[in-house]
């Protein structure tokens, strides 16, 4: 019998998880609607994986028929599943600039009180790194920029906004020191 070789797809993460440490479940996106349609299928699939995974020093496990990439930091448990044919280095991939990019956004605090304090900002940095199981970018760099967080040094868009409308910039102070 002939082997049929499957056509790449971008299609790469199947899903994106973080728990706790009791492996509940905190933010899961699932990109392909066949796989676990239903909240208790995707519970009972993540329970599994908690199970399987919570107590090894590894970054990969194999269930179900899927590839999974994951890592801890002090409670969080971050998870990157993908096809069983699907290369862990892009998954990988995924998860470091998922991890890299929250570390950046909560000054390296990345545990559980702080995670669920911005919530609404890791939504926006899952989103930017994948959109609908296609990988969108793999630098942190990036994504902080995308989703446009600031650290309090930065001066806020209003007043770069009040100094063009003022006639505040640069080609203006120019113009009049020239008379």
């Amino acid at each position: 019998m002939e082997s049929v070789a499957l056509e790449p797809s971008l299609y790469t993460v199947k899903a994106v998880f973080i728990l706790d440490n009791d492996g509940n479940r905190l933010l899961a996106k699932y990109y392909d609607p066949d796989l676990y349609p239903s909240m208790k299928e995707q519970k009972n699939f993540e329970r599994n994986v908690f199970n399987k995974t919570h107590k090894t020093d590894s970054e990969i496990a194999f269930l179900e028929g899927m590839t999974i990439v994951y890592k801890t930091s002090i409670d969080l448990f971050f998870y990157v599943v993908g096809s069983a044919q699907e290369n862990e280095l892009m998954l990988m991939a995924v998860l470091n600039c998922l991890f890299d990019t929250l570390s950046l956004m909560l000054r390296k605090n990345v545990e559980k009180r702080c995670l669920l304090d911005n919530m609404d900002g890791v939504f926006l940095v899952v989103d930017e790194i994948i959109d609908g199981g296609v990988i969108l970018e793999s630098d942190p760099q990036q994504v902080i920029q995308k989703v446009n967080f600031r650290t309090l040094s930065e001066p806020a868009y209003g007043f770069v906004l009040f100094d063009y409308i003022t006639g505040n910039t640069e080609a203006a102070r120019d113009s009049s020191s020239s008379t």
